[in-house]
């Protein structure tokens, strides 16, 4: 996980193609995406920022869509064999006056058992689900496929991490 000032994590995610947020309260969803994945792709990754502008920290605890099976936080960690691994995170902090971004390789969603084809400029109806703030309803905007592929990664047998 990595943490940015909010001011310098907004201008990177904002300069990409079709960027678009939503906020809630202290909390602003920074360019909720899909990068496409494959036609016959059972999973796909999910990427943004949350920026949280509260004076206390907040924990992001869940994500719900109707496009997956199931939607889970996941950070990737590399071995010191030098092969990374996925591992299914409980939870995120969300430090107050702090943004935090997840992005590939690094921590994000794993959307596994996707329900239909995804589609670039699709937007994908999503909640995520918030200690303090409660439930946050955004859209995942599906954008060019130019990212890490997860659709061909096996999730089956991670245990969940703290």
């Amino acid at each position: 996980m990595r943490l940015l000032p909010g001011l310098m994590a907004a201008l990177l995610i904002s300069t990409t193609a079709h960027a678009h947020s939503v906020r809630q309260g202290a909390l602003e969803i920074i360019h909720p995406h899909i990068p496409v994945p494959s036609a016959s792709a059972k999973t796909a990754a999910g990427y943004m920022g949350i920026s949280n502008d509260g004076p206390e920290a907040d924990r992001l605890i869940a994500i719900e869509t109707p496009i997956a099976k199931s939607a889970k936080l996941h950070g990737t960690e590399t071995g010191d064999d030098g092969i990374a691994r996925m591992t299914a995170l409980e939870g995120v902090e969300v430090p107050a006056g702090d943004t935090i971004v997840l992005e590939p390789g690094e921590m994000h969603i794993m959307l596994m058992g996707l329900t239909a084809t995804l589609h670039e400029g699709d937007m994908i109806p999503a909640t995520l689900v918030f200690e303090k703030a409660g439930r946050v309803p955004f859209e995942f905007m599906v954008d060019p496929a130019d990212g890490m592929d997860h659709s061909t990664m096996h999730h089956g047998h991670m245990a969940p991490a703290n």
